[in-house]
Protein backbone atom coordinates (compact mmCIF):
# COMPACT_ATOMS: atom_id res chain seq x y z
CA UNK A 1 0.00 0.00 0.00
CA UNK A 2 1.43 3.36 -0.96
CA UNK A 3 -0.76 5.23 1.56
CA UNK A 4 -0.07 4.81 5.26
CA UNK A 5 -3.00 3.50 7.34
CA UNK A 6 -3.09 6.76 9.33
CA UNK A 7 -3.58 8.95 6.27
CA UNK A 8 -5.85 6.31 4.72
CA UNK A 9 -8.45 6.90 7.47
CA UNK A 10 -7.65 10.51 8.37
CA UNK A 11 -11.06 12.05 7.65
CA UNK A 12 -12.85 9.09 9.23
CA UNK A 13 -10.93 9.52 12.48
CA UNK A 14 -11.52 13.27 12.51
CA UNK A 15 -15.25 12.67 12.01
CA UNK A 16 -15.23 10.06 14.79
CA UNK A 17 -13.76 12.55 17.25
CA UNK A 18 -16.44 15.07 16.28
CA UNK A 19 -19.20 12.45 16.55
CA UNK A 20 -18.03 11.25 19.97
CA UNK A 21 -18.75 14.73 21.33
CA UNK A 22 -22.44 14.40 20.47
CA UNK A 23 -23.16 10.65 20.10
CA UNK A 24 -22.21 7.96 22.66
CA UNK A 25 -19.67 5.67 20.91
CA UNK A 26 -20.12 7.87 17.81
CA UNK A 27 -22.61 5.43 16.27
CA UNK A 28 -26.18 4.22 16.68
CA UNK A 29 -25.22 0.54 16.71
CA UNK A 30 -22.66 -1.29 18.84
CA UNK A 31 -21.66 -3.45 15.89
CA UNK A 32 -20.90 -0.39 13.74
CA UNK A 33 -18.86 1.41 16.38
CA UNK A 34 -15.28 1.53 17.59
CA UNK A 35 -16.11 -1.43 19.83
CA UNK A 36 -15.88 -3.56 16.68
CA UNK A 37 -13.48 -1.56 14.50
CA UNK A 38 -9.96 -0.94 15.89
CA UNK A 39 -8.97 2.69 15.88
CA UNK A 40 -5.94 3.47 13.74
CA UNK A 41 -6.55 0.79 11.11
CA UNK A 42 -10.29 1.13 10.41
CA UNK A 43 -12.76 3.44 8.72
CA UNK A 44 -15.67 4.61 10.88
CA UNK A 45 -18.01 6.18 8.32
CA UNK A 46 -19.35 4.85 5.04
CA UNK A 47 -20.53 7.48 2.59
CA UNK A 48 -22.20 5.42 -0.12
CA UNK A 49 -22.77 1.93 -1.48
CA UNK A 50 -23.63 0.32 -4.78
CA UNK A 51 -24.05 -3.37 -5.44
CA UNK A 52 -21.43 -5.28 -3.48
CA UNK A 53 -19.21 -2.24 -2.83
CA UNK A 54 -19.10 0.62 -0.31
CA UNK A 55 -16.93 3.73 -0.06
CA UNK A 56 -15.78 5.36 3.17
CA UNK A 57 -15.55 9.10 3.76
CA UNK A 58 -11.86 9.06 2.79
CA UNK A 59 -12.75 7.66 -0.64
CA UNK A 60 -11.50 4.12 0.03
CA UNK A 61 -13.51 1.40 -1.71
CA UNK A 62 -14.37 -1.94 -0.10
CA UNK A 63 -16.04 -5.13 -1.15
CA UNK A 64 -18.75 -5.42 1.50
CA UNK A 65 -19.20 -8.70 3.34
CA UNK A 66 -21.09 -7.05 6.22
CA UNK A 67 -24.00 -5.76 4.13
CA UNK A 68 -25.60 -3.67 6.83
CA UNK A 69 -25.28 -6.49 9.38
CA UNK A 70 -27.13 -8.86 7.02
CA UNK A 71 -29.86 -6.32 6.25
CA UNK A 72 -28.86 -5.94 2.59
CA UNK A 73 -29.75 -9.12 0.72
CA UNK A 74 -29.99 -7.86 -2.86
CA UNK A 75 -27.08 -5.40 -2.81
CA UNK A 76 -26.69 -1.72 -1.99
CA UNK A 77 -28.98 0.65 -3.90
CA UNK A 78 -30.71 -2.22 -5.70
CA UNK A 79 -32.32 -0.61 -8.77
CA UNK A 80 -35.67 -2.39 -8.40
CA UNK A 81 -35.99 -1.45 -4.74
CA UNK A 82 -34.82 2.10 -5.36
CA UNK A 83 -37.33 2.55 -8.20
CA UNK A 84 -40.20 1.38 -5.99
CA UNK A 85 -39.15 3.73 -3.19
CA UNK A 86 -38.70 6.68 -5.58
CA UNK A 87 -42.16 6.11 -7.03
CA UNK A 88 -43.78 5.99 -3.59
CA UNK A 89 -41.84 9.06 -2.47
CA UNK A 90 -43.81 11.13 -4.99
CA UNK A 91 -46.95 10.52 -2.93
CA UNK A 92 -45.70 10.87 0.64
CA UNK A 93 -44.39 8.65 3.39
CA UNK A 94 -46.56 8.66 6.52
CA UNK A 95 -50.28 9.33 6.73
CA UNK A 96 -53.08 9.55 9.28
CA UNK A 97 -54.61 6.26 8.16
CA UNK A 98 -53.31 2.92 6.98
CA UNK A 99 -51.89 2.57 3.45
CA UNK A 100 -52.70 -0.28 1.01
CA UNK A 101 -49.04 -1.31 0.98
CA UNK A 102 -49.44 -2.64 4.53
CA UNK A 103 -51.83 -5.36 3.39
CA UNK A 104 -49.90 -5.94 0.16
CA UNK A 105 -46.69 -6.77 2.01
CA UNK A 106 -48.54 -8.77 4.66
CA UNK A 107 -50.06 -10.95 1.93
CA UNK A 108 -46.63 -11.49 0.38
CA UNK A 109 -45.24 -12.66 3.71
CA UNK A 110 -48.24 -14.95 4.27
CA UNK A 111 -47.70 -16.47 0.82
CA UNK A 112 -44.00 -17.09 1.50
CA UNK A 113 -43.74 -18.04 5.18
CA UNK A 114 -45.22 -21.35 6.41
CA UNK A 115 -46.32 -20.16 9.86
CA UNK A 116 -47.73 -16.81 8.70
CA UNK A 117 -51.51 -16.39 8.92
CA UNK A 118 -51.43 -12.75 10.01
CA UNK A 119 -48.71 -10.09 10.14
CA UNK A 120 -47.86 -6.97 12.16
CA UNK A 121 -45.04 -4.57 11.28
CA UNK A 122 -42.37 -2.83 13.32
CA UNK A 123 -39.11 -1.13 12.45
CA UNK A 124 -36.26 -3.13 14.04
CA UNK A 125 -35.85 -6.81 14.79
CA UNK A 126 -36.11 -5.91 18.48
CA UNK A 127 -39.60 -4.56 17.84
CA UNK A 128 -40.65 -7.86 16.34
CA UNK A 129 -39.16 -10.12 18.99
CA UNK A 130 -40.51 -7.96 21.81
CA UNK A 131 -43.95 -7.87 20.21
CA UNK A 132 -43.93 -11.64 19.82
CA UNK A 133 -43.00 -12.11 23.47
CA UNK A 134 -45.70 -9.70 24.62
CA UNK A 135 -48.29 -11.51 22.50
CA UNK A 136 -47.16 -14.89 23.87
CA UNK A 137 -47.42 -13.61 27.43
CA UNK A 138 -50.89 -12.22 26.75
CA UNK A 139 -52.03 -15.44 25.05
CA UNK A 140 -50.74 -17.78 27.78
CA UNK A 141 -51.14 -15.57 30.83
CA UNK A 142 -47.57 -16.47 31.83
CA UNK A 143 -44.38 -14.45 32.30
CA UNK A 144 -41.19 -16.51 31.88
CA UNK A 145 -39.31 -16.85 28.59
CA UNK A 146 -36.66 -19.34 27.43
CA UNK A 147 -34.15 -17.91 24.95
CA UNK A 148 -31.39 -19.20 22.67
CA UNK A 149 -29.47 -16.74 20.51
CA UNK A 150 -29.56 -12.96 20.18
CA UNK A 151 -32.98 -11.30 20.29
CA UNK A 152 -32.37 -7.56 20.45
CA UNK A 153 -31.92 -4.68 22.87
CA UNK A 154 -35.16 -4.73 24.86
CA UNK A 155 -35.12 -5.39 28.62
CA UNK A 156 -36.81 -8.80 28.51
CA UNK A 157 -33.89 -10.26 26.49
CA UNK A 158 -30.80 -8.11 27.00
CA UNK A 159 -31.23 -8.39 30.76
CA UNK A 160 -30.15 -12.03 30.45
CA UNK A 161 -26.77 -11.04 28.93
CA UNK A 162 -23.67 -9.31 30.22
CA UNK A 163 -25.06 -6.07 28.74
CA UNK A 164 -27.76 -5.89 31.43
CA UNK A 165 -26.88 -2.53 32.98
CA UNK A 166 -30.07 -0.54 33.54
CA UNK A 167 -32.39 -3.55 33.40
CA UNK A 168 -34.39 -4.21 36.60
CA UNK A 169 -33.51 -7.41 38.43
CA UNK A 170 -37.15 -8.51 38.40
CA UNK A 171 -37.16 -8.36 34.60
CA UNK A 172 -33.82 -10.17 34.28
CA UNK A 173 -35.10 -13.04 36.41
CA UNK A 174 -37.92 -13.85 33.97
CA UNK A 175 -35.58 -14.80 31.09
CA UNK A 176 -33.73 -18.13 31.02
CA UNK A 177 -31.20 -19.36 28.48
CA UNK A 178 -30.89 -22.82 27.00
CA UNK A 179 -28.24 -24.39 24.77
CA UNK A 180 -28.59 -24.82 21.02
CA UNK A 181 -28.88 -28.43 19.85
CA UNK A 182 -29.50 -29.54 23.45
CA UNK A 183 -33.13 -30.45 24.04
CA UNK A 184 -32.29 -31.69 27.52
CA UNK A 185 -31.20 -28.19 28.53
CA UNK A 186 -34.52 -26.78 27.30
CA UNK A 187 -36.53 -29.44 29.10
CA UNK A 188 -34.61 -28.81 32.32
CA UNK A 189 -35.22 -25.07 32.04
CA UNK A 190 -38.95 -25.47 31.46
CA UNK A 191 -39.29 -28.07 34.22
CA UNK A 192 -37.62 -25.79 36.75
CA UNK A 193 -40.64 -23.48 36.65
CA UNK A 194 -43.56 -25.69 35.54
CA UNK A 195 -46.53 -23.86 34.11
CA UNK A 196 -44.74 -20.49 34.14
CA UNK A 197 -43.23 -20.22 30.63
CA UNK A 198 -45.05 -18.13 28.04
CA UNK A 199 -42.61 -18.70 25.19
CA UNK A 200 -39.55 -20.44 23.88
CA UNK A 201 -37.70 -18.25 21.38
CA UNK A 202 -34.58 -19.17 19.42
CA UNK A 203 -32.65 -18.40 16.28
CA UNK A 204 -33.30 -21.56 14.23
CA UNK A 205 -29.67 -21.36 13.07
CA UNK A 206 -26.68 -19.11 13.58
CA UNK A 207 -23.14 -20.50 13.51
CA UNK A 208 -24.23 -24.12 13.95
CA UNK A 209 -26.57 -26.26 11.87
CA UNK A 210 -29.50 -27.64 13.86
CA UNK A 211 -29.16 -31.32 14.66
CA UNK A 212 -31.68 -33.71 13.16
CA UNK A 213 -34.95 -33.32 15.04
CA UNK A 214 -33.77 -30.44 17.24
CA UNK A 215 -36.02 -27.67 15.88
CA UNK A 216 -39.11 -29.86 15.85
CA UNK A 217 -38.12 -30.99 19.33
CA UNK A 218 -38.05 -27.37 20.51
CA UNK A 219 -41.55 -26.76 19.14
CA UNK A 220 -42.86 -30.00 20.67
CA UNK A 221 -41.20 -29.34 24.02
CA UNK A 222 -42.62 -25.82 24.15
CA UNK A 223 -46.10 -27.15 23.43
CA UNK A 224 -45.79 -29.90 26.03
CA UNK A 225 -45.21 -27.19 28.60
CA UNK A 226 -47.99 -24.94 27.31
CA UNK A 227 -45.59 -22.38 25.81
CA UNK A 228 -45.54 -20.63 22.44
CA UNK A 229 -42.72 -21.62 20.05
CA UNK A 230 -41.15 -18.59 18.37
CA UNK A 231 -38.46 -18.59 15.67
CA UNK A 232 -36.38 -15.43 15.57
CA UNK A 233 -35.77 -15.23 11.82
CA UNK A 234 -34.50 -11.66 11.86
CA UNK A 235 -31.46 -12.84 9.88
CA UNK A 236 -32.51 -16.20 8.43
CA UNK A 237 -35.79 -14.90 7.01
CA UNK A 238 -35.76 -14.41 3.22
CA UNK A 239 -32.08 -15.43 3.23
CA UNK A 240 -31.91 -19.16 3.98
CA UNK A 241 -34.99 -19.80 1.84
CA UNK A 242 -37.89 -17.74 0.51
CA UNK A 243 -39.85 -18.73 3.62
CA UNK A 244 -36.87 -18.55 5.96
CA UNK A 245 -35.23 -21.25 8.05
CA UNK A 246 -38.62 -22.75 8.90
CA UNK A 247 -39.13 -23.45 5.19
CA UNK A 248 -35.58 -24.76 4.74
CA UNK A 249 -35.76 -27.14 7.70
CA UNK A 250 -39.45 -28.03 7.40
CA UNK A 251 -40.42 -27.02 10.95
CA UNK A 252 -43.29 -24.59 11.57
CA UNK A 253 -43.30 -22.47 14.76
CA UNK A 254 -46.30 -20.66 16.23
CA UNK A 255 -44.81 -17.22 15.62
CA UNK A 256 -41.81 -15.91 13.71
CA UNK A 257 -39.96 -12.60 13.71
CA UNK A 258 -38.45 -11.01 10.61
CA UNK A 259 -36.32 -7.94 10.04
CA UNK A 260 -33.00 -7.42 8.32
CA UNK A 261 -33.63 -8.97 4.89
CA UNK A 262 -37.25 -7.93 4.66
CA UNK A 263 -36.72 -4.61 2.85
CA UNK A 264 -33.08 -4.71 1.63
CA UNK A 265 -31.83 -2.29 4.26
CA UNK A 266 -34.91 -0.14 4.73
CA UNK A 267 -36.22 -0.12 8.32
CA UNK A 268 -38.98 -2.70 8.56
CA UNK A 269 -39.63 -5.76 10.70
CA UNK A 270 -42.55 -8.10 11.15
CA UNK A 271 -44.17 -10.58 13.50
CA UNK A 272 -46.06 -13.33 11.69
CA UNK A 273 -47.83 -16.44 12.85
CA UNK A 274 -50.95 -18.24 13.97
CA UNK A 275 -54.07 -16.11 13.69
CA UNK A 276 -55.35 -16.95 17.17
CA UNK A 277 -52.13 -15.67 18.76
CA UNK A 278 -51.78 -12.75 16.34
CA UNK A 279 -55.23 -11.50 17.38
CA UNK A 280 -53.59 -10.54 20.69
CA UNK A 281 -52.13 -7.59 18.77
CA UNK A 282 -55.63 -6.12 18.86
CA UNK A 283 -55.26 -5.75 22.64
CA UNK A 284 -51.57 -5.60 23.57
CA UNK A 285 -49.85 -2.28 22.98
CA UNK A 286 -47.74 -2.72 19.88
CA UNK A 287 -48.19 0.55 18.04
CA UNK A 288 -45.80 2.81 16.13
CA UNK A 289 -46.22 6.18 14.46
CA UNK A 290 -43.87 4.91 11.74
CA UNK A 291 -45.17 1.33 11.65
CA UNK A 292 -46.94 1.92 8.33
CA UNK A 293 -44.30 4.22 6.81
CA UNK A 294 -44.64 3.65 3.10
CA UNK A 295 -41.08 3.89 1.75
CA UNK A 296 -39.97 0.83 3.71
CA UNK A 297 -43.13 -1.03 2.75
CA UNK A 298 -42.54 -0.19 -0.91
CA UNK A 299 -38.97 -1.44 -0.53
CA UNK A 300 -40.20 -4.66 1.07
CA UNK A 301 -42.77 -5.28 -1.65
CA UNK A 302 -40.10 -4.83 -4.33
CA UNK A 303 -37.51 -6.91 -2.47
CA UNK A 304 -39.85 -9.82 -1.71
CA UNK A 305 -41.20 -9.78 -5.26
CA UNK A 306 -37.66 -9.94 -6.61
CA UNK A 307 -36.77 -12.78 -4.25
CA UNK A 308 -39.80 -14.72 -5.51
CA UNK A 309 -39.31 -13.98 -9.22
CA UNK A 310 -35.52 -14.26 -9.43
CA UNK A 311 -33.30 -17.00 -8.06
CA UNK A 312 -31.92 -14.75 -5.34
CA UNK A 313 -31.78 -17.53 -2.75
CA UNK A 314 -30.00 -19.86 -5.18
CA UNK A 315 -27.33 -17.28 -5.94
CA UNK A 316 -26.75 -16.54 -2.25
CA UNK A 317 -26.27 -20.25 -1.67
CA UNK A 318 -23.97 -20.78 -4.67
CA UNK A 319 -21.79 -17.80 -3.81
CA UNK A 320 -21.59 -18.85 -0.19
CA UNK A 321 -20.66 -22.41 -1.06
CA UNK A 322 -17.76 -21.18 -3.21
CA UNK A 323 -16.53 -19.18 -0.23
CA UNK A 324 -16.97 -22.16 2.08
CA UNK A 325 -14.89 -24.43 -0.14
CA UNK A 326 -12.24 -21.77 -0.59
CA UNK A 327 -11.95 -20.82 3.08
CA UNK A 328 -11.70 -24.42 4.26
CA UNK A 329 -9.04 -25.18 1.63
CA UNK A 330 -6.97 -22.14 2.59
CA UNK A 331 -7.14 -22.92 6.30
CA UNK A 332 -5.75 -26.37 5.52
CA UNK A 333 -3.22 -25.04 3.01
CA UNK A 334 -1.66 -22.70 5.55
CA UNK A 335 -1.97 -24.99 8.57
CA UNK A 336 -4.20 -22.65 10.55
CA UNK A 337 -6.63 -25.27 11.88
CA UNK A 338 -5.65 -24.66 15.50
CA UNK A 339 -7.07 -21.14 15.54
CA UNK A 340 -9.20 -20.68 12.40
CA UNK A 341 -12.38 -22.43 11.32
CA UNK A 342 -15.50 -22.04 9.21
CA UNK A 343 -19.11 -22.21 10.42
CA UNK A 344 -22.63 -21.26 9.41
CA UNK A 345 -24.96 -21.38 6.43
CA UNK A 346 -23.57 -20.49 2.97
CA UNK A 347 -25.56 -17.23 2.88
CA UNK A 348 -24.42 -16.20 6.39
CA UNK A 349 -21.13 -17.80 7.37
CA UNK A 350 -18.34 -17.14 9.82
CA UNK A 351 -14.58 -17.27 9.88
CA UNK A 352 -14.18 -18.48 13.46
CA UNK A 353 -11.14 -17.70 15.58
CA UNK A 354 -9.86 -19.36 18.76
CA UNK A 355 -7.17 -18.64 21.34
CA UNK A 356 -3.86 -20.32 20.48
CA UNK A 357 -0.34 -20.39 21.91
CA UNK A 358 -1.05 -17.63 24.39
CA UNK A 359 -2.64 -15.38 21.76
CA UNK A 360 -6.29 -14.44 22.27
CA UNK A 361 -8.92 -14.78 19.58
CA UNK A 362 -9.51 -11.02 19.82
CA UNK A 363 -5.86 -10.27 19.08
CA UNK A 364 -6.06 -12.60 16.08
CA UNK A 365 -9.31 -10.99 14.92
CA UNK A 366 -7.83 -7.50 15.24
CA UNK A 367 -4.83 -8.37 13.07
CA UNK A 368 -7.09 -10.13 10.58
CA UNK A 369 -9.37 -7.07 10.36
CA UNK A 370 -6.43 -4.68 10.05
CA UNK A 371 -5.15 -6.60 7.04
CA UNK A 372 -8.58 -7.14 5.46
CA UNK A 373 -9.49 -3.46 5.56
CA UNK A 374 -6.15 -2.48 4.07
CA UNK A 375 -6.90 -4.86 1.18
CA UNK A 376 -10.27 -3.24 0.54
CA UNK A 377 -12.59 -5.77 2.18
CA UNK A 378 -14.95 -4.92 5.03
CA UNK A 379 -16.12 -7.69 7.35
CA UNK A 380 -16.34 -8.43 11.05
CA UNK A 381 -15.56 -12.11 10.52
CA UNK A 382 -18.73 -12.92 8.63
CA UNK A 383 -19.59 -13.55 5.00
CA UNK A 384 -23.03 -11.92 4.67
CA UNK A 385 -23.75 -12.70 1.04
CA UNK A 386 -25.82 -10.49 -1.23
CA UNK A 387 -27.30 -11.10 -4.66
CA UNK A 388 -24.88 -8.46 -5.98
CA UNK A 389 -21.73 -10.37 -5.03
CA UNK A 390 -19.82 -11.59 -8.08
CA UNK A 391 -17.25 -14.25 -8.80
CA UNK A 392 -14.62 -11.51 -8.79
CA UNK A 393 -15.71 -10.54 -5.26
CA UNK A 394 -15.23 -14.13 -4.12
CA UNK A 395 -11.82 -14.28 -5.76
CA UNK A 396 -10.81 -11.04 -4.05
CA UNK A 397 -11.90 -12.38 -0.65
CA UNK A 398 -10.07 -15.68 -1.05
CA UNK A 399 -7.01 -13.93 -2.44
CA UNK A 400 -6.88 -11.77 0.69
CA UNK A 401 -7.21 -14.83 2.91
CA UNK A 402 -4.40 -16.52 0.99
CA UNK A 403 -2.14 -13.61 1.94
CA UNK A 404 -3.39 -13.04 5.48
CA UNK A 405 -3.61 -16.59 6.83
CA UNK A 406 0.16 -17.21 6.74
CA UNK A 407 0.69 -13.83 8.38
CA UNK A 408 -1.66 -14.81 11.19
CA UNK A 409 0.08 -18.13 11.57
CA UNK A 410 3.49 -16.50 11.89
CA UNK A 411 2.20 -13.98 14.41
CA UNK A 412 0.62 -16.72 16.54
CA UNK A 413 3.54 -19.15 16.37
CA UNK A 414 6.06 -16.41 17.14
CA UNK A 415 3.85 -15.15 20.02
CA UNK A 416 4.45 -11.73 18.52
CA UNK A 417 1.02 -10.63 17.37
CA UNK A 418 1.38 -7.23 19.08
CA UNK A 419 4.37 -6.53 16.84
CA UNK A 420 2.15 -6.98 13.78
CA UNK A 421 -0.65 -4.78 15.11
CA UNK A 422 -0.80 -1.06 14.45
CA UNK A 423 -3.60 -0.59 16.97
CA UNK A 424 -4.92 -1.85 20.28
CA UNK A 425 -6.67 -5.25 20.16
CA UNK A 426 -10.43 -5.47 20.18
CA UNK A 427 -12.28 -6.43 23.34
CA UNK A 428 -15.36 -8.66 23.53
CA UNK A 429 -18.74 -6.93 23.36
CA UNK A 430 -20.57 -9.97 24.71
CA UNK A 431 -21.11 -13.51 23.52
CA UNK A 432 -24.55 -14.80 22.58
CA UNK A 433 -23.77 -17.42 19.93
Amino acid sequence: MSTSPRSRYLRSEQMLDEALAVIPLGSQTFSKSLTQYPRGVSPFFIERGEGSAVWDVDGNAYTDFNNGLCAVTLGHADPDVNAAVAEQLKYGTTYSLAHPLEADVARLIIDMVPCAEMVRFGKNGSDATSGAIRAARAFTGRDRVAVCGYHGWQDWYIGSTARNKGVPKATRELTHGFAFNDLASLSKTLETYPGEFAAVILEPMNTTWPAEGFLQGVVDCAHEHGAIAIFDETITGFRFAEGGAQKLFGVTPDLACFGKGLANGFPLSAVAGRADIMHEFEEIFFSFTMGGETLSLAAAKAALTKIRSTDVIGRLKDTGEKIERGVKALIAKHGCERFLGYAGHPSWSFLTMQDADGTSSFEIKTLWMQEMLERGIISVGTHNISYAHTGADVDKLLGAYDEIFPLLKSAVEERAIRQYLRCEPLKPLFRVR
